[in-house]
């Protein structure tokens, strides 16, 4: 019997991780979920799996939390702040994370789960985007197991021989290929992009996700924040990553090698395929998503990305081929621009434009430790909110 701690529970890789554990109640059970502000739903989910503990982020909500566990009997412990998080991220009792906190406030339980030498299921890129090196260096130092549920990062492990130990070469490892399925605007005409709303941004045509990822959907920064965790995940520099999109998304990456042969991973697209790999890796559980019909599923299409249609693509290569803070500064201005964008404040194609003036704007330099990192950090939202300011509709 497995133990988890989900960080996120409410959001849809939570839910959908929650789904999978249901499906496996003689492997799994649940020690710790947390979210943010859905109190609610987290007392409802409480409800249904019987953590042990659970963390919001206020005091206000723990409190609401707490009263509506009381109404129902359960003596589940309330918690909430960052201190919590990763308390229950690193719990002797816990033997798997799903590290499913969107953004950068997703970064220190992350990382204390893989200080603590934990299984961590990483659904959060900011992890790796913003630290990759100080990550990659815990989960050596700890012996932690680290486990990608993102689609692309999850297909690209399983398209890699066993015991691939972060070096193309050895491996005969010539490209790794992301797919992208181009979010709402791939057909969509460039000098129009100024008009999207967020609810259009928002409406993806394959996947079902949070408003801000759907929207770095739309911009591909989600595709390009992908590049940076693939570098790390994989050992694979700029150079030898690259960008497919695919509007299907039935493929969900490839790995090419030096002989000529592609390896690819295909499924039907739902996130509960990965998520029931990484939990269950080395072996296989049902996940409860339907088998893919290879005979329904029509043409496959493939193309490069246009990086004048998706110049944050653009912008999250550049980061990587600079390194050090870099990804850090491209990973906060982007946070910030895109819930400007959702609060109506700048326009769409005004994000990508926030984000180059952070990057040019704010020195990057070494990603030497946590503190340094958090610093820059600060130092991108600060510089981004002035230019929305001064910049916003």
């Amino acid at each position: 019997m497995q133990r988890i701690t989900i960080l996120g529970a409410t959001g849809s890789i939570g839910v959908s991780t929650l789904d999978v554990l249901a499906r496996h109640p003689e492997r799994y059970s649940v020690y710790a979920l947390s979210a943010h502000s859905r109190v609610e739903e987290l007392a409802a989910q409480c409800e249904r799996f019987r953590p042990v503990r659970a963390v919001v982020g206020s005091a206000a909500a723990a409190e609401q939390l707490g009263a509506l566990l009381r109404a129902k009997g359960l003596r589940t412990e309330v918690e909430y702040g960052e201190q919590a998080l990763c308390a229950i991220a690193s719990a002797a009792e816990v033997d798997a994370v799903m590290a499913a906190i969107v953004g950068a406030a997703g970064l220190a339980p992350t990382l204390a789960a893989a200080r603590a030498g934990k299984k961590v299921l990483l659904a959060n890129k900011e992890a790796l985007v913003m630290s990759g090196q100080l990550f990659m260096d815990a989960v050596h130092d700890s012996g932690a197991v680290l486990l990608p549920i993102d689609s692309e990062h999850n297909a690209i492990f399983q398209c890699l021989p066993h015991g691939y130990g972060r070096a193309p070469e050895a491996a005969g490892v010539a490209k790794v290929l992301l797919t992208a399925s181009g979010g709402p605007f791939l057909a969509r005409a460039v000098e129009t992009l100024d008009a999207v709303t967020p609810e259009q941004a928002c409406k993806h045509p394959n996947w079902v996700m949070g408003r801000k990822i759907s929207v770095d959907s739309a911009t591909m920064m989600n595709k390009g924040l992908e590049v940076i965790e693939a570098h790390w995940l994989f050992g694979a520099p700029a150079d030898q990553i690259e960008v497919v999109i695919h509007p299907q998304s039935v493929i969900h990456s490839m790995v090419s090698y030096v002989d000529g042969s592609v390896l690819a991973q295909l499924g039907n697209p739902d996130m509960r395929t990965p998520i029931a790999h990484a939990l269950a890796w080395p072996e296989r559980i049902a996940s409860g998503v339907d088998q893919l019909d290879l005979t329904r599923m029509g043409g496959l299409q493939f193309e490069r990305p246009d990086f004048v249609r998706f110049p944050c693509l653009a912008l999250a290569f550049d980061a990587l081929r600079a390194g050090g803070t870099a990804p850090a500064l491209l990973n906060a201005a982007n946070e910030v621009a895109v819930q400007a964008f959702l609060e109506q404040r700048i326009g769409f194609r005004q994000i990508d434009r926030v984000i180059a003036h952070v990057m040019d704007a704010v020195p990057h330099g070494a990603a030497s430790s946590i503190e340094a990192v958090m610093a820059q950090d600060a130092a991108a939202r600060a510089a981004a909110q002035t230019y929305i300011t001064g910049h916003a509709k």
